[in-house]
């Protein structure tokens, strides 16, 4: 039988406790404004099936055959904290405290493809757009206020689009949801092609957590396969925690050729979520690598892959899995970004910035060999901690062992029936 250690039942009687009191249905829009709050407009691809009798809700985790798109304003309450999502406890949520939905506005193709015209006119000249794919166990509202945070709290010059594909949010739902990472490969690598032919758009950056991060090196892979490279256009690609097999990520990355986007890798070895992960699902992941030891390290140089290790910052979470929405990382790559300077430019890699930024804190974090800054917005916490629990105490056995390897996907995470969503 499983058995759960002290460690791990104390880890999960914290998260549950931070969690609880969750809406549900939070798509549906709040149109009284608060006095300081920002709004953020995120556009929408998704291969999720649309829930046109559930406007709350606005796509199930169920597979559609076609690509739907939208247009979704967020508001951000003016008491935000960084790396944090404010989730109300009941819907509609209180603007000037919770994340709110000021806006849903369904859109065509075409309207998608204005609606970023317009975007990419707003952002202060930069004409850089980040797309960003969410990764295992998340609702679309998830995925969407998650980008919302990540663009706030970043302050970075970009224009959100969110590429969202059909999980089912629940914790046993994983081979489902890694299907559906599969089966929505194509509508991302479409969706890729099609930002890069915009004339308006003049770089794009993809940030990818978990299982996303298997979609999105899959649909570089085809487009690699199919044009002969990857579009000038997608110069950066970030992989935060990713659950990809090591050897899967290193075929990938060949069959990409060259010239090829600069990737960065995000990875802790102390994540004790992930070192559950690996207990369950087996195999190295890339997500907890220790980049510094071969064979690791020669193949990271070969691939041009900037390895960031965030194993010496401290985790605001028991499990050390929050890292990614440290508040001074996003000021970091923000402050970057908005001062105008090429992220593409050698120098002072992305590492050391961070590293110069929570000195103290984690001093010596990251030094990436290439010197390269390879992403826009260095902050992923894509899920609530709502989302340890269920994780830890249905499948988890021996999840103590801090052993790198596996980064199975987002945090474990906790029964959503438990909470008032």
């Amino acid at each position: 039988m499983w058995r759960l250690s002290p460690v791990l039942l104390a880890g999960l009687a914290f998260v549950l406790a931070g969690c609880a009191g969750r809406a549900e249905r939070v798509m549906l829009p709040v149109t009284t404004p608060a006095a300081g709050a920002t709004v953020i407009p995120i556009l929408v691809a998704t291969t999720r099936r649309a829930t046109p009798d559930d406007l709350g809700t606005l796509f199930s985790g169920e597979r559609s055959r076609r690509v739907s798109f939208a247009q979704i304003d967020v508001s951000i309450p003016p008491s935000h904290v960084p790396g944090e999502v404010e989730w109300p406890s009941s819907s509609p949520g209180d603007p000037s405290r919770h994340f709110v939905t000021r806006a849903v506005a369904p859109l065509d193709a075409g309207g998608f493809r204005d609606a970023l015209r317009r975007q990419v006119r707003k952002d202060r000249g930069h004409r850089h757009v980040m797309v960003f794919v969410h990764g295992y166990n998340n609702l679309f509202d998830d995925a969407v206020y998650r980008l919302a945070q990540i663009t706030a709290d970043s302050g970075a010059p970009v224009t959100p689009v969110l590429f969202t594909w059909p999980s089912r949010g629940k914790v046993l739902a994983y081979g489902y949801d890694r299907e559906s990472a599969t089966y929505s490969r194509d509508a991302l690598e479409k969706l890729l092609d099609e930002l890069a032919a915009e004339p308006s758009v003049g770089e794009i950056s993809v940030l990818a957590h978990s299982m996303g991060n298997w979609v999105t090196l899959e649909a570089l892979r085809q487009q690699a396969i199919r044009r002969g490279s990857v579009p000038a256009k997608i110069r950066n690609v970030m992989l935060a925690a990713p659950d990809v097999d090591v050897d899967v990520a290193r075929a990938g990355a060949m069959r990409m050729g060259k010239p090829r986007p600069r990737f960065t890798l995000f990875v802790s070895k102390d994540d004790r979520a992930l070192a559950a992960s690996r207990r369950v699902w087996g195999g190295v992941r890339l997500g907890q690598i220790d980049p510094t030891l071969e064979p690791y390290k020669s193949a990271l140089a070969e691939y041009d892959i900037d390895p960031v290790d965030l194993t010496a910052v401290r985790g605001s979470d028991m499990l050390n899995h929050s890292k990614f929405a440290d508040s001074a990382v996003v000021r970091a790559i923000g402050n970057r970004l908005s001062s105008g300077q090429d992220i593409g430019t050698r120098g002072e890699s992305l590492g050391d910035t961070i590293a110069a930024t929570v000195s103290g804190v984690a001093s010596g974090v990251g030094s990436v060999a290439g010197a390269v800054v390879a992403a826009p917005i260095a902050i992923v916490d894509p899920h609530t901690r709502r989302n340890y629990g269920e994780r830890l105490g249905a499948i988890v056995p021996g999840a103590e062992d801090p052993a790198p390897a596996l980064a199975s996907d987002d945090p474990p995470p906790a029964p959503r029936q438990a909470h008032a969503r």
